[in-house]
């Protein structure tokens, strides 16, 4: 297996220079394309950040693959894959919200979240705070560790969460948010699935759920997350995926789990 930490500092290096690119042209952003729906945008800073990274990694580390959000995939021979997300939450972005950040993971393994090992992580957010793990050494925000304890019972809980861009999966996530809010303390909404596993991590949060995030969405925050203590999940306890990824304490994710799906959580499965 690759170092984990020889890896991080690449991933450090590759978030830190797409990071400056993306604060660089955020005064003159424009849409560039949409996705899903005519409101899930992509700037051309998105494009221009994911090339910068494509064409670092192939300088640095010719040899392995590539899932990025915004380009091809690219097929390695190393057994190392960078996934990408350029800007994960281009919608903050394009709004002058700081809720956004590079996002750039190595796994080992096959390029599917259920099958890979990840093994470092890097997320550089919109303030300029950059969140790091390694797999077996732990989870940093700005070289200070990071450290997950007990979770709060149910009904102190306060849970982030983050909605698709279709119209029919955001009315059933809305049915789900309306079932959960009177069972928990609150519920925040911030844009960015990689940041607000970072929050669950820095306990700026106690959990986590969304359906219908990527492997690009997900792949350093969870890392981030899992290494400082965090458990990090989809719904049949699994590795997450774009199914659903929950994160909770340990010891408070299989009652956060039972209330989602009390809440009909899996009614999402039907929006797919």
């Amino acid at each position: 297996m690759t170092e984990p930490l020889s890896l991080l500092e690449t991933a450090t290096v590759l978030a830190r220079e797409a990071g400056e690119l993306v604060m660089a042209g955020r005064a003159t952003a424009t849409v560039a394309a949409t996705k899903s729906s005519d409101v899930d945008i992509v700037t051309q800073v998105d494009l221009a950040s994911e090339e910068l990274l494509r064409r670092r990694i192939a300088r640095l580390r010719p040899d392995d693959g590539i899932l990025g959000e915004e380009g091809d995939d690219v097929v390695g021979t190393s057994g190392i894959t960078w996934v990408l997300d350029p800007i994960d939450g281009t919608v903050n972005y394009a709004y002058g919200s700081p809720a956004f950040g590079v996002s750039v993971a190595a796994v080992q393994g096959a390029p599917r979240p259920r099958e890979w090992t990840a093994l470092a992580g890097a997320f550089l957010d919109g303030t300029g705070t950059l969140w790091t793990a390694a797999r077996g050494h732990g989870a940093w925000r700005d070289g200070l560790a990071l450290r997950r304890s007990g979770g709060p019972p149910l009904s102190q809980t306060l849970v982030a969460t983050g909605f698709q861009y279709r119209a029919e999966v955001r009315a059933v996530q809305g049915r789900i948010v309306a079932e959960l809010l009177p069972r928990v303390r609150d519920i925040r909404r911030l844009g960015s699935a990689a940041l607000d596993l970072c929050q669950v991590a820095a306990g700026a949060v106690d959990a986590y759920y969304e359906h219908g995030t990527h492997a690009w969405d997900f792949a350093a925050g969870a890392l981030i997350a899992s290494e400082a203590g965090v458990r990090v999940a989809s719904f049949d306890g699994g590795a997450p995926d774009e199914r659903l990824v929950i994160a909770a304490a340990p010891d408070a994710w299989e009652t956060f789990r039972d209330a989602l799906a009390e809440c009909g959580v899996e009614r999402l499965w039907d929006t797919a």
